[in-house]
């Protein structure tokens, strides 16, 4: 047992209530610091992971031109791949050619097989089908080619075109949009 001299006036070393609420908001104020910085990198690596497929899906596409002529004439998302896998020729018809896209790299809506289920989507970082649109025979178009994109983070988009077949990137809806074939 320890005897304390006498007169000795020994004080409890112990933090004061003051001091443990402060580290305690300092601890909580970098928690919050880390896991904003956190988001923020995952956001990051969405966009680069959805950049990237947008542009070998381009790349897809412009293979399916060299091969039948033309771009695929659908704006719906499973005729798409449908396309791009072979199955599909420009016109939506039946087609059995060679894949032009691998498929190991993309996520499909409910890891549908574009093989087995004709209503298999790729999507996006955002689980969200990418977009694809193509002229309208009908209507004045100029663009040369197509216009493919993600709806982005917000998973919004304003389809109505401007003139000459653009999506219009300064409306609110779109402008988180990521294009294909655009800085």
């Amino acid at each position: 047992m320890f005897l304390a001299p006498s007169g000795a006036n020994y004080q409890r070393a112990a933090f004061t209530l003051l001091e443990l609420l402060a580290v305690v908001a300092l601890v909580a104020l970098l928690c919050g610091l880390l896991l904003g910085a956190a988001r923020r990198v995952v956001e990051v690596g969405r966009t680069a992971r959805t950049k990237a497929e947008l542009a070998v899906l381009a790349a897809a596409l412009e293979n399916y031109q060299r091969l039948y002529g033309d771009y695929p004439q659908t704006a719906d998302p499973s005729q798409l791949l449908q396309s791009l896998v072979g199955r599909r020729g420009p016109r939506n018809t039946v087609s059995f050619t060679p894949s032009l896209l691998g498929l190991a790299h993309y996520r499909t809506v409910a890891g549908r097989d574009p093989w087995g289920d004709v209503s298999a989507t790729l999507i996006d970082a955002w689980d969200q089908p990418y977009q694809y649109i193509y002229k309208d025979p009908a209507a004045s178009w100029g663009q040369v080619s197509y216009v493919l994109y993600s709806r982005g983070p917000d998973g919004r988009d304003f389809r109505g075109l401007l003139s000459g077949g653009l999506v219009d990137p300064s409306l609110p809806e779109n402008l988180d949009n990521i294009y294909a074939n655009r800085p």
